[in-house]
């Protein structure tokens, strides 16, 4: 597979399900390569928000209006040759699919289980997912298999998963996200 016009400029989706570490090793890791970071759930329309504020769990039809603007997005900078890291739920294949607009995009599947990501999520207050939902996300995940995603064990402490994510993605490290 051609990695496009210029190989050295990615996106990198990092990709999991609700507290997961998306943001922490996504900021990380845009820090560490110098390129900008978006959080995905930035970029959801306020029914969005409305609804999983009320915990209701988005469907389909509530995702393709955001994965479009976040195929957008990366689409974008791409074509400006520029590199970014965008933390995403990105949970079904088909998400993957829709958001993978050039093949300069790379997944990072931050993978952890129920038990590990709900002690983390029920420790959260600021933010509108709330740890009962996780289930949810749980059910509507199709983990991506290992030749579409680069998959990372999330369960050491989070300066070990973003030294292991900046190895395996070959970028050389200096503990910058110690900073965030």
């Amino acid at each position: 597979m051609s990695e496009g016009k210029n190989p050295s400029r990615r996106f990198y989706v990092v990709m999991g399900v609700s507290g997961s570490g998306k943001t922490t090793v996504g900021e990380a890791l845009a820090q560490q390569i110098g390129c900008p970071f978006y959080d995905g759930d930035d970029f959801h329309p306020p029914e969005n928000v409305a609804k999983m504020s009320n915990g209701i769990p988005l469907n389909d039809d509530d995702r393709a209006p955001w994965l479009d603007s976040l195929a957008f997005l990366m689409q974008t900078h791409l074509d400006k040759n520029q590199s970014g890291i965008l933390a995403c739920s990105a949970l079904k294949k088909q998400y993957r699919e829709r958001l993978r607009v050039d093949p300069r995009v790379h997944f990072i599947f931050l993978d952890g289980d129920f038990n590990l990501i709900w002690q983390r999520m029920s420790s959260r207050q600021d933010h509108y997912m709330k740890a009962d939902m996780l289930q949810s996300q749980f059910s509507a995940l199709e983990p991506p298999e290992t030749d579409e995603a680069i998959v990372i064990d999330i369960t050491a402490d989070i300066d070990t998963v973003i030294e292991e994510t900046l190895k395996t993605i070959g970028v050389p490290t200096n503990n910058a996200w110690e900073t965030l």
